[in-house]
């Protein structure tokens, strides 16, 4: 099976902690340089200190605000005037939770645009490049709910199925060209995004946040929350030369907990 990324350079997203972290790592392991995108620039250059480099690997980082589309806009088309990218992890943080009904109409646009519109924003930067090269792995870390909403995650629900509609768009018009678009759909992972959600959850309901944890558990067939690092191993995976042929799916990684094929 070929895994191996050296010469490879990939562009992750939300790349400090949780899930973006761990993609990022995991994809350094398989020889890929690394540039982290996020916008504290303190934790970027913390967690470039983890990546591995023992292959001759060059990581840097770009300081990046999802919430400022048009200063990503700038930042990126700059970088990819100096750097080919060959694989792109769209990775943000999720709306917060709450029922749909009470959500302003303000949250659905800022969603709107941290996720899809700056996804959007990163592949029209980057797809030129990964045409000339032949290869491109463009791979969205989105969510189960887009299979199965999730209760109590109206906003999410509705912004995630956008985004996997977007890219299964996407990887027909991109296939051509030796590019993959995948969706990852994590399961509930020890992340920081998982405690604030057990956290709200728990008060609304009036009990602990282990009660409410274990409410979560029930409905996990491995019986346990991923760590970020099983998710990591999947997008590393689809990154690879071994998934060329895999173009226009959403790959749950949730131990088995979503109720549908």
């Amino acid at each position: 099976m070929n895994l191996d990324l050296k010469n490879k350079t990939a562009l992750v997203c939300g790349s400090t902690q949780g899930i973006g972290k761990a993609s990022a790592i995991e994809i350094a392991l398989l020889g890929a340089n690394v540039t982290l995108v996020a916008r504290n620039e303190e934790m970027l250059k913390a967690t470039l200190k983890e990546l591995d480099s023992s292959k001759g690997q060059k990581h840097g980082y770009l300081v990046a605000d999802f919430t400022k589309p048009d200063d990503l806009k700038k930042k990126i088309e700059g970088f990819a005037k100096k750097n080919t990218v060959h694989i792109l992890i769209n990775n943000t943080g999720g709306p917060a939770g709450g029922p749909v009904l009470d959500a302003k109409a303000e949250e659905f646009t800022q969603a709107f645009s941290n996720h899809l519109v700056c996804n959007h924003i990163l592949v029209q930067a980057l797809a030129g490049g990964m045409k000339k090269e032949k290869y491109g792995r463009i791979i969205n870390i989105i969510s189960t709910s887009v299979k199965q909403p999730i209760k109590g995650l109206g906003v999410s629900n509705t912004i995630r199925a956008a985004v996997a509609s977007w890219a299964k768009t996407l990887a027909a018009e991109l296939g051509p060209f030796g590019i993959t678009v995948n969706n990852i759909l994590p399961g509930a992972t020890n992340t920081q995004r998982l405690k604030t959600l057990l956290d709200s959850r728990s008060k609304r309901a009036g009990i602990s946040e282990k009660e409410e944890a274990n409410e979560w558990l029930k409905e996990i067939p491995a019986g346990r929350f991923a760590d970020a690092s099983e998710t990591g191993a999947a997008v590393a995976f689809l990154a690879s030369p071994a998934a060329s042929y895999i173009n226009g799916i959403n790959f749950p990684v949730d131990g088995g907990r979503t109720g549908s094929l």
